[in-house]
């Protein structure tokens, strides 16, 4: 019988990977709609308002503690006065 040390298995590895890519992503999204709102000098409150959305949720957002809609990324664009860009693109192959 063989048994395996918990402590060598690296459990829930890939689980934490992808928890690590979505919040990942989430920070850059926060911090682009950030950049974008400082650049057009606005408030939280002012961005907020033009997307049809509360401080506190615009807040969250841009700190990556929230993943907005789809709809939502739609409002934001036309409030940042920007073009809204959602693409799927092939990984680029790694080389050998």
């Amino acid at each position: 019988m063989t048994t395996r040390h918990t402590r060598w298995e690296r459990t829930g590895a890939d689980e934490r990977a992808a928890a690590y890519e979505e919040a990942r992503t989430s920070l850059m999204l926060g911090q682009m709609v950030h950049d974008r709102r400082v650049e057009l000098g606005l408030t939280q409150a002012e961005l907020a308002e033009r997307a049809g959305m509360t401080q506190p949720q615009l807040s969250r957002l841009e700190s990556g503690g929230a993943t907005p809609t789809v709809p939502l990324l739609a409002r934001l664009a036309v409030a940042l006065n920007a073009d809204l860009d959602i693409a799927f693109r092939p990984h680029t192959p790694v080389a050998a």
